[in-house]
């Protein structure tokens, strides 16, 4: 197997690296070779958070190049944006329709972009989600990074029970049957 290259981004207390650590249980697992990487811009809640998850066969390095993601996984449309230049060419954007304002939008210093989603659309393959409200509407918002893992599952060439099994082991005990709801809502969205 070529080496699969995973981007996920999003904004600090997103679950960014609970994200990555599901999948990367779930590659170790299937006997591949994985390299994990964080990038915390400001840490804190808001500041973004990047990590990249490579698997295969065998893994050299644990950075994702520019152009060279598989997948783009994105909690926040503006983190999709910024990121897209990690996307190869055929990859897919998976992006939660959701906003969140960067501290320079907050203070008046930047306007944030509109039609986001839009522009992805035109430029790669893009699934677009309500995670935010799926996740709100099941009764645990904060679960929707799993409800986002769901749908970007369908592009990872995984089991959808090989992927419920490591969430069982993954997350907080008493989280497993809301993450387990949340990746079940994610992965039966419609695929683009």
């Amino acid at each position: 197997m070529d080496v699969k290259n995973i981007m996920i981004v999003g904004v600090g207390g997103q679950g960014t690296l609970l994200t990555s650590r599901i999948l990367g249980n779930l590659a170790i697992g299937a006997g591949f070779d994985v390299k994990l990487s964080e990038v915390h811009g400001m840490a804190q809640r808001g500041g973004s958070v990047v990590t990249f998850v490579r698997y295969g066969e065998k893994v050299a390095e644990p950075i994702v190049e520019e152009g060279c993601a598989d997948v783009l996984i994105a909690f926040e449309r503006l983190e999709a944006l910024r990121y897209l230049h990690f996307l190869k060419e055929d990859g897919v954007v998976i992006v939660n329709d959701w906003r969140i304002d960067p501290i320079t939008v907050v203070t008046g210093a930047a306007q944030y972009p509109e039609n986001i989603v839009e522009t992805l659309q035109t430029v790669r393959k893009t699934i677009s989600v309500e995670a935010a409200k799926t996740a709100i509407d099941m009764g645990a918002p904060k679960a929707f990074n799993v409800v986002v893992l769901g749908a970007a599952a369908r592009y990872m060439g995984f089991s959808k029970e090989d992927w419920l099994s490591v969430i069982e082991k993954t997350v907080p005990q008493k989280t497993v049957e809301v993450n387990r709801k949340a990746f079940e809502a994610g992965f039966c969205m419609e695929k683009g």
